[in-house]
């Protein structure tokens, strides 16, 4: 799409957004709801551009993304009334007579640009936040998974006028585009390089921003534990959609005289997953594409492989790959966002946050343990964007709780009320009364310092 083409759909969306229409609870919650029929209508066509694009099952295409942005929906729905309400705060006393309470407005146009590895998920479940909070929005997904976006474009399509919501399809140069222009508010998930891009264009026109980055995420085995259910729960959070998750397990730290029975629970639980053929697996994901491939086939052929690390071009499969591993290792440099796990050892607790904390903080941190101290000693002394204790990937479901980064791993939440926050503007309202004036703030000031002083500390 050609630049000026951008340009004059953004310029509609604008137009759109000054309107106020989108404005209203009814306009949010029947947008919300056409949203919600037009996937219901392409659901089994999601399922399908998901298998292509990924390999997913039907299991794993329903369950991560049109389940989860479903039940978003569903949920934003029945909550929306109750986030509007104006939020009453204290006035201080100074003030009196007054009231004061924090008004939550739409930012206007805004832009959500999507990664390929939720394709469907990371487009909808910001839009719904974006809705949520009255606004309209340009959305862009990933050219990599193109399948995907395609059934992406034909529902927002079908569920909004373009001035509401509109889907740009396109590689760099159309995002480069995009990210020249003067939205209200710019929402990205993908990988820190492309987030700093994003962010130095956005400083351009002053846009806030809210990044969704990933890094490395440590999964932390301690003290006692029940290592088959432990290593169940690892392989699960690992491997589903064969390790293409930003908040998988990336490594694992376990004391080294429990590195071979938690190795044979990983085993155990891979082999009741997907049987001794992985590859044959209808429930096993494939890599997104040819050049993933060799990136992760590049760091088995550099590693210490102690279990898999098989693979097939042809199919774009890698096997389940356990590694042995320390901080000099190849899969310990970057995240490596397959299906292979590094397990490095160390002695005790204090060895484990020291490895962690000596490198940039993570969106996920899980930790497995029975020990409550070690759990508390973890929750105070390791900075990370989320921590699940004893399960991996689950707290993404709740959506009570935010889900973002922090430092290296981004900024920003979302995920049920906070998505609604994020694409808010929260605007300070001060309402004073005329009932009477408090004369001491006037001048002439001689004399009243004192009062002033009295009256700020109560």
């Amino acid at each position: 799409m050609e630049e000026s083409q951008i340009q004059t759909l953004f310029q509609n969306s604008k137009t759109f957004a000054n309107t106020g229409i989108s404005h209203s609870y009814e306009w949010r919650v029947e947008a919300l709801k056409r949203l919600e029929k037009v996937i219901l209508l392409y659901e089994k066509e999601i399922i399908e551009a998901l298998r292509l694009d990924l390999g997913k099952s039907e299991f794993e295409g329903y369950v991560s993304e049109v389940g989860f942005t479903l039940s978003e929906i569903s949920h934003t729905i029945k909550k929306l009334k109750k986030w509007m309400r104006p939020k009453k705060v204290s006035s201080p006393l100074i003030q009196f007579p007054c009231r004061s309470y924090i008004n939550f407005e739409p930012l206007g146009t805004v832009l959500i640009i999507a990664p390929w590895n939720y394709p469907f998920n990371l487009l909808m479940a910001p839009l719904i936040g974006a809705l949520s909070a009255g606004n309209n929005a340009i959305l862009k997904p990933s050219e990599i998974s193109v399948h995907t976006s395609k059934i992406c474009e034909k529902i927002i399509s079908d569920a909004f006028t373009p001035e509401e919501v509109i889907v740009i399809q396109g590689e760099v140069k159309e995002t480069t585009a995009l990210l020249e222009l003067p939205f209200d508010h710019i929402f990205y998930t993908g990988n820190g390089s492309v987030g700093r891009i994003v962010m130095e264009k956005a400083a351009k026109n002053l846009v806030p921003v809210t990044l969704e980055l990933g890094g490395k995420s440590p999964c932390m085995v301690l003290g006692e534990n029940d290592l088959e259910i432990v290593g169940r729960r690892i392989a699960w959070g690992k491997f589903f959609n064969a390790g293409q998750t930003c908040v998988a397990p990336d490594y694992i730290i376990v004391e080294k005289k429990k590195k071979s029975a938690l190795e044979e629970a990983i085993k155990n639980g891979l082999n009741s997953f997907y049987g001794k053929e992985v590859k044959s697996s209808p429930d096993y994901g494939r890599i997104i594409n040819e050049r993933h491939w060799n990136r992760l086939k590049h760091i088995i052929d550099e590693s210490e492989v102690s279990y898999g690390g098989d693979g097939d071009k042809s199919q774009k499969y890698i096997s389940p790959t356990l590694i042995n591993a320390d901080s000099s290792s190849a899969s310990m440099k970057d995240e490596i966002f397959g299906p292979l796990l590094p397990i490095v050892t160390v002695e005790n607790t204090a060895e484990a946050i020291e490895f962690i904390n000596s490198s940039d903080k993570p969106l996920a941190c899980y930790l497995f343990t029975k020990d409550k101290s070690v759990e508390n000693t973890v929750v105070k002394k390791v900075s990370s964007g989320g921590l699940c204790i004893n399960d991996s990937l689950v707290h993404l479901s709740s959506q009570t709780l935010p889900f973002g980064g922090v430092g290296e791993s981004g900024m920003g939440r979302y995920h049920g009320r906070y998505s609604f926050e994020t694409f808010s503007h929260q605007k300070a309202v001060m309402k004073r009364y005329q009932i009477f004036d408090i004369l001491v703030r006037y001048p002439p000031y001689l004399g009243k310092l004192k009062i002033i002083k009295w009256l700020l500390k109560l």
